[in-house]
Parts: C-alpha cells; structure tokens; sequence
C-alpha cells in the first residue's frame, strides 16, 4: 500500500505485495487481473525493483477451485484462455508462484497449467530479471523478459473482447536476425522467424513463446 517495491529490500524483504487482493471477490477477480496484474507493474515500472533475493508479489494464483475469506467456495471465475494469462504473465514478471486453490480438488486442466515445466522455467529462471511491457496497442500487449542464456520469454496478449492478431516486432523486444520460436504451452516449435512473430490471440488470451537466435 505504501510504494513497498521501493524499500522492500532494503528492510530485508525478500517479496513484497504490488496491488491489493486479486480475490477480494470471486466476481472481481477477472478485472483485478488485468489491473493490477498488468496496469499497476507497468505504470510503477516494477521491473525495476524485482530481481534475485527480492521479488515482486501481485498475489496468488487464482486457478482451481478457490475460497474465500467469508468461507464461500466457488471455481475460478477466470476463462481457460484468462488462466493462461494469468500464469503466463506471472512468469514473465518473476514473480512468485504461489496457488490459491484447493489441491484436493484440482482437475486436469489447472494441473497442465500448473505443472508446465518450459513455462515454470521462465518464471525460475536463474538471471531472475523480469520482464517488462514493451509495446501496447489498444488491447494488444507484448511483454517480454531476458532468460539467462540469452534468449527471450515473449508473451503476446489479447485484452480485448475478440480474437486479435498480435505481432512481437524484434526492434521492441531487443533483437535481431533469424530467431527459432517456441510455442511453450503447446511445447511446439514454430521454425525460424525474421524480424517479427504474429500469432491470432483470443479474447483475453495469450501466446506465449520463447527465442533463441538462429544457429547457423
């Protein structure tokens, strides 16, 4: 509540929290996902702040079967395509991954979210940098994150109400030449690609790939 990203770490903080609860209400919980989770990082520019020992938190994960704090119990308001979001972004910003729902009842669809390893290692990766939005057009937003072996996490995301093509342009992300791009939720490979990537997002959705320069 009091800028904490700002002196966290200088009191010895190892994470501290950037927007209030995410679930202060199951029916809230979509719009505080795109505010704080999107709008309260970039406008504070939280990349600054967030690194190893010290890590920015926008609170828990909110897939699953949830509670509250009133005792109610009620499945994540969030879409499928609102959950890949979710994690997604999570793991570009670093921060800590932390689930919320009840683990005696998780499904198969939260259990592929949570269990994805190529996108759990974005989040963990050991340069601990986080990413940062680098290019916003209405709705459409690519971010973008520094991994420790010199490629790069890209997620392009859709906060619009319909399906929207979405392009990475390799001037806004920081690279150039021939890159191999990998879809990481699909764990597919997706060939080499020059300059840009476009891909078709859905309605608050996500596709979330990872870099690597060309080997030639």
């Amino acid at each position: 509540m009091g800028n904490v990203w700002e002196w966290g770490a200088s009191v010895g903080g190892n994470s501290w929290r950037t927007a209030g609860d995410l679930g202060g209400s199951f029916e809230g919980i979509p719009a505080a996902l795109f505010r704080d989770g999107f709008d309260v990082y970039s406008k504070n520019e939280l990349h600054r702040y967030g690194g190893p020992g010290g890590w920015n938190d926008p609170d828990y994960l909110l897939i699953g079967y949830l509670s509250d704090w009133k005792g109610g119990t009620a499945a994540s308001p969030l879409t499928p395509n609102e959950q890949y979001t979710h994690f997604s972004l999570w793991s570009l910003i670093s921060a800590p991954l932390i689930f919320s729902g009840d683990i005696t009842r998780l499904d198969d669809f939260t259990l592929n979210i949570l269990t994805n390893d190529e996108v759990i290692d974005v989040d963990q990766d050991p340069l601990g940098k986080p990413g940062k939005r680098v290019a916003k057009s209405g709705d459409i937003e690519v971010w973008a994150k520094d991994m420790e072996d010199g490629s790069k996490a890209v997620g392009l995301f859709n906060r619009g109400e319909g399906l929207a093509e979405v392009t990475a342009l390799w001037a806004d992300i920081g690279i150039q030449g021939g890159q191999k791009v990998r879809d990481l939720w699909r764990q597919k490979d997706l060939g080499v690609h020059k300059d840009a990537f476009t891909a078709y997002v859905a309605r608050h959705g996500v596709v979330m790939v990872r870099m690597w320069p060309e080997v030639r």
